[in-house]
Formats: C-alpha cells, sequence, structure tokens
C-alpha cells in the first residue's frame, strides 16, 4: 500500500503560480513511477505529467508544456508540480498517483495504470 497526500493548492489569478506537493507513506517510493492527473466540473480526468521512478525522465501533456514542471525527491518521498503562467482553464482538482513500474523509462498517461491516488487539491485560476 501507498498513501498519497497533495497540498499545495489554492486560488490565484491568470498568471500566476503554484506549486503542489504529494507526499507517499508506506512502500518504496522510488519503486514508482509518479504522475499528476487532473479533473475539472464535468470533465474527465486527465493527465498532466508524469516521471519516471528515479526523477530522469518526464512526459508532459500538450496542455501544460512549457508551464508545468514535474519533480521529485526519492529522499523525502514527495513528487511536486510546479505550475507557471496559470490559466483559467487549468482549473480542476488536481491529483498524484503512483504506478509500479519495471526499470526507469516507461511513464504510464491512462488512469488505470496508476494503482494509488492522492485526495485531490483544488486549483482554481481566476481571470
Amino acid at each position: 500500500q501507498v498513501q498519497l497526500v497533495e497540498s499545495g493548492g489554492g486560488s490565484v489569478q491568470a498568471g500566476g503560480s503554484l506549486r503542489l506537493s504529494c507526499a507517499a507513506s508506506g512502500r518504496t517510493f522510488s519503486s514508482y513511477a509518479m504522475g499528476w492527473f487532473r479533473q475539472a466540473p464535468g470533465k474527465e480526468r486527465e493527465f498532466v505529467q508524469g516521471i519516471t521512478r528515479s526523477g530522469g525522465r518526464t512526459y508532459t501533456a500538450d496542455s501544460v508544456k512549457g508551464r508545468f514542471t514535474i519533480s521529485r525527491d526519492n529522499a523525502k518521498s514527495t513528487v511536486y508540480l510546479q505550475m507557471n503562467s496559470l490559466k483559467p482553464e487549468d482549473t480542476a482538482v488536481y491529483y498524484c498517483a503512483a504506478a509500479p513500474t519495471v526499470g526507469d523509462i516507461y511513464i504510464p498517461t491512462l488512469a488505470y495504470q496508476y494503482d494509488y491516488w492522492g485526495q485531490g487539491t483544488q486549483v482554481t485560476v481566476s481571470s
């Protein structure tokens, strides 16, 4: 079992920044690729960014490319999402998730590939 707890959400004006954190406990954090997803009201949960077990590779959705950055600190069992140049369309509940992977190359992008999820943190961007 892996327990994930997100923090850092809030309200910000367009163009602003937020940094989300996701603290993990339980099984070895470095055994999991990590991902950030988001879900806006009335929409499906969508992949935002993912990172390999070591943090050596990342994959980013086109919608946030150049604005969001995922990183991880395996010593602290924490993954981060730095969000810059926020837009109203970034408003959503943001979830971190953990996926067991073999090796350090593949980054899952589909929700069903992730075994563990946090409770989510709300991000609201006003225009």
